[in-house]
């Protein structure tokens, strides 16, 4: 579930999946083109221990073809959820959970919509 979201977060396929016989799953997603470009890929690793804190690894995206708010629309539609962490009021940014509870910012358009 966590690789279907991030692939439609990113516009990333499913390049590789490994599973074990302890249940371990390891899924690596990256870009349509596959292995080889400038684009790095992403590996997930299920894991049944709860989270406590913070990750030591923090995602921002931003949108490229489509304003902050359409992205917030699709992004909540695609399975994330808001996370007040004490952002100020007049933030730019939003924080978001993936379907796991893995924090990331949603920051502003970078480029002028397509």
């Amino acid at each position: 579930m966590l690789a279907r979201f991030w692939c439609e977060v990113l516009d990333f396929v499913e390049l590789d999946r490994e599973d074990d016989e302890q249940g371990l799953v390891l899924v690596e997603i990256g870009p349509r083109e596959g292995f080889g470009g400038a684009q790095p890929t992403i590996i997930l690793i299920r894991n049944a221990d709860p989270k406590t804190g913070r990750l030591p690894l923090h995602l921002d995206v931003n949108p490229t073809d489509r304003d902050q708010d359409a992205e917030l629309e699709r992004l909540l539609a695609a399975g994330a959820v808001l996370v007040d962490i004490d952002q100020p009021a007049e933030a730019t940014w939003h924080v978001l959970a993936d379907p796991e509870g893995n924090e990331f910012c949603l920051l502003r358009s970078r480029l002028q919509p397509l």
